[in-house]
């Protein structure tokens, strides 16, 4: 009888997990993501979402500061967005802001140093 309840219940709570994940995946969020320091040569890693898929971009900057933004649907907590300076060194701060408010800063400096503003 206990095994049954148990059972029960972790159905009741995965449905309902399962409803609050696609009403949050249905509406769109607006996403800016910042790089600002002084850095030659900086290579960026961030989070995208297309149709309740992660992907993940990756671009090269020569110069300082960037900015970006996205609007996406499907989007689901735990982003990345890491910041890799190069052999060079510098000194970078990345940003990350989600429309609801979330933000995630970080800092790195020296040769192949990243920064990761993570978990947005």
């Amino acid at each position: 009888m206990i095994l049954v309840l148990l059972a029960l219940g972790a159905g009741a709570v995965s449905a309902v997990l399962a409803r609050e994940a696609h009403s949050a995946g249905a509406r769109t969020l607006h996403i800016r993501y910042e790089v600002t320091g002084a850095a030659e040569n900086v290579t960026l890693t961030y989070s995208t979402w297309r149709d309740d898929e992660l992907a993940t971009g990756r671009l090269t900057l020569r110069r300082l500061p960037w900015a970006g933004e996205v609007d996406t649907k499907g989007f689901m907590d735990g982003g990345s967005f890491t910041v890799t300076l190069g052999g060079s060194g510098g000194r970078v701060a990345c940003a990350v802001t989600v429309d609801d408010g979330t933000r995630r800063t970080a800092t790195a400096s020296g040769p192949f140093a990243t920064a990761s503003c993570d978990g947005f």
